[in-house]
Parts: structure tokens; C-alpha cells; sequence
């Protein structure tokens, strides 16, 4: 079994601190109304609240059903335009929650995408760098037979991020 303490490397560790500080950046960056609206849908897509409102409609039928039997005031009698209408807001406000939540989430997972695409440039710099670097100890070892790689020389060469990027909208017609 393997020991759930282990030590983590520096490098990680440093990488988990960098990860968390870019959240929190973002978690305090957040307004007053996202904060309001992230807590909103948590509550309103809970299985709790969906219970809770199937009992609220079902407690309002019956109210006014039986509300003429026992002697009550009935304030909304079939076809309970009340309830409809009361439903009809809360799909309104619980969607454009909703959405409002979507929006922001995909803002940020763009800004994700990007920081993510320059991480993954300048790692494809550094890993042609080194190719190059490793090719030529390799033509300079005595001791090596000095072949040419053809697929290390390709690898060697640093894409050039425009054309990779023109050869995708090609690719896809755009």
C-alpha cells in the first residue's frame, strides 16, 4: 500500500501553490452579484430544492381542491393560473441563473485555454531547444556514429505558432 505521505516534490508542490494562487485570484475577483448567483444555483440545482417545489405544487393543488369541501377560501382554483404563473417566474429566474453562471464559467475556461496554449508554446520551444541541443552532442561525441535523424531534425526545428495556426483554419475551412 503506498503511504498517502510521501513526500512531493519541490517542483510540484510549487506548480499545486502557483494552481491554487491563480483560483483564489480568480474566487476574489468575483463580484457581489456572482457570488449571490453562484450560491443561488447551488441551492436551486440541489435535489433538495427540486423535492421542496414538487411538494409546494403538489401542497397547492390539493389546498385548492379541498379547499371548498372544508369551509376555506380557495385562491387559485383550477386550472391554478396562480401556480402557473408562479412556476413560469421561477424557470424564468432559475435559467437566467443559469446561464449567467454559464457565461462567467466560460470566460473563464477561455482564459484558461489561452493561458494553457501559452504554457504548451513555450514547452514545444524548450523541447525543440533541447533536441538540438542533444543532436548536436550527439554529432560531436567521437565515440557516436554520426547519422542524420531525419524525425529529429523535424522535431529540432521550433513551430512557428502563425502557421500551425493557418494550417488549422484550413483544416477546418475557415
Amino acid at each position: 500500500m503506498a503511504d498517502d505521505k510521501a513526500p512531493v516534490p519541490d517542483v510540484v508542490s510549487e506548480n499545486i501553490e502557483t494552481v491554487a494562487q491563480f483560483c483564489a485570484r480568480h474566487e476574489q475577483r468575483k463580484s457581489r452579484s456572482q457570488l449571490w448567483i453562484e450560491r443561488f444555483s447551488l441551492i436551486v440545482g440541489s435535489p433538495g430544492y427540486v423535492a421542496g417545489s414538487v411538494l409546494f405544487i403538489a401542497a397547492w393543488i390539493v389546498y385548492n381542491l379541498l379547499a371548498p369541501r372544508l369551509h376555506l377560501p380557495r385562491p387559485d382554483p383550477p386550472p391554478f393560473v396562480w401556480l402557473q404563473g408562479l412556476i413560469a417566474l421561477n424557470a424564468f429566474v432559475i435559467s437566467t441563473t443559469v446561464l449567467i453562471r454559464q457565461n462567467y464559467a466560460a470566460r473563464l475556461a477561455e482564459h484558461h485555454a489561452h493561458l494553457d496554449l501559452q504554457v504548451n508554446l513555450l514547452t514545444e520551444k524548450k523541447s525543440s531547444t533541447i533536441i538540438r541541443m542533444l543532436e548536436e552532442l550527439r554529432r560531436d561525441l567521437p565515440d557516436v556514429r554520426n547519422t542524420r535523424d531525419p524525425e529529429a531534425d523535424a522535431l529540432a526545428q521550433s513551430a512557428d505558432p502563425k502557421a500551425v495556426l493557418s494550417a488549422i483554419e484550413r483544416e477546418n475551412g475557415a
